[in-house]
């Protein structure tokens, strides 16, 4: 049965193209609706614009605190380098599955479908709720809408977010404040640039001004320091005329020590006047509490001891944990999923086989034993 197959299903959410943008989640959230409706799951999905769907499928018992297990099923573009491998084919050779999704984060969706389905078999009392969102890889809008516009949120023993550790829990991920910053200036021939207003000039200066910007809070305990990136800079419209607009954008990286309001106030005064700052995505760090009999029994699930070197772990990117930790009353939140880390939006990306099998018995167990906890 496709539901007790991991891999194969994998195969079947890697060849449908959900990249975003568009996204066109619709389709991939249909098909896997149809599947959990065959196994008894009540099913809802949610639109979220043209050919755009989310999903939440629950089974069991709903009023006991049930575990949630959430992914996104959209995936970043294949990029301008070519592949070896047809990046919707989930092909498999070498103990690897290969396509656009195979890390990040389908083969984790897939080893969430079936250990749910496995899990709620073996014990169909258990209560578990599937979350699977569209709209992610942008900035986790998606996950935002669905909180705003589905009433699904309340108290739960835990969540998981299936995004690629190699299936190495993490308790918490850095927070994001993403910014488009713009320069106006006056245009004019650049044969005479005395008469115009360089806006490419404002907007380098600023540039260089936050490259030096120094974070003045204590580090994270579990998330260490912030950071600061310029990932886009544009500007002007030809060779000979002076801009007369220029934008760049900030990507920093937060933590639970970080203030966006006094981060982004810092941020126009180093830059000058003169610069209009769009705020793209505000969202916080999560992090959760190693001692929770929630963590403790995912640390267990993974083969984990209490006090074990390396541990607690977190993860620099940004994950729908962020709006769906708070969603669910701050409950204990963790970042484990299959995929390997490094191999997220990479051409030719891949995962172990093995490691979306191991997902399977770790969500099944955490699944199993979460009805345990109180």
């Amino acid at each position: 049965m496709l539901v007790d197959d991991a891999i194969y299903l994998t195969q079947r959410l890697i060849s449908m193209d959900s990249v975003n943008p568009p996204g066109n989640e619709g389709p991939v959230a249909g098909y896997i609706a149809e599947l959990l409706k065959k196994c008894g799951f009540d099913v809802e999905t949610i639109p979220y614009g043209e050919n755009r769907l989310h999903l939440v499928a629950h089974k069991g018992n709903m009023a006991d605190k049930p575990v949630v297990l959430s992914g996104h099923l959209d995936t970043v573009p294949t990029g301008g380098a070519a592949w070896k491998i047809n990046p919707f084919s989930g092909e498999i050779k070498e103990g690897k599955i290969f396509g656009r999704g195979s890390s990040d984060m389908k083969g984790g969706v897939a080893a969430m479908i079936v250990a749910a389905v496995r899990a709620t078999k073996e014990n169909p009392g258990t209560g578990i709720c599937l979350l699977f969102t569209a709209g992610e890889e942008t900035g986790c809008q998606g996950a935002k809408h669905l909180v705003e516009n589905y009433p699904i949120f309340g108290q739960v023993k835990g969540i998981i977010i299936g995004e690629p550790t190699a299936n190495i829990p993490a308790i918490g991920h850095k927070g994001a404040l993403y910014l488009n910053v713009r320069a106006k200036g006056k245009t004019a021939h650049s044969s005479m640039p005395h008469l115009g207003d360089n806006a490419i000039y404002k907007a380098a200066e600023a540039v260089l001004k936050l490259k030096n910007y120094v974070f003045h809070e204590m580090p994270d305990p579990l998330l260490g320091m912030p950071t600061i990136n310029i990932g886009k800079f544009r500007g002007g419209i030809n060779l000979n005329s002076v801009p007369d607009s220029a934008e760049f954008t900030i990507d920093a990286r937060t933590t639970k020590e970080t203030d966006h309001f006094k981060l982004l106030n810092d941020f126009k005064q180093m830059a000058g006047n003169g610069l209009a700052f769009e705020t793209l995505v505000d969202l916080p760090a999560v992090a959760s509490d190693e001692k929770n009999p929630f963590v403790q029994q995912v640390y267990s699930a993974c083969g984990i001891t209490a006090g074990e070197k390396g541990y607690p772990k977190s993860m620099p990117y940004l994950t729908d944990g962020a709006i769906l930790q708070p969603a669910f009353n701050n409950a204990p939140t963790i970042i484990l999923g299959p995929g390997q880390p490094e191999m997220a939006h990479k051409t030719d990306e891949f995962c172990f086989i093995d490691k979306i099998k191991k997902a399977v018995d770790i969500y099944t167990e955490i699944i199993l034993k979460g009805e345990k906890l109180l």
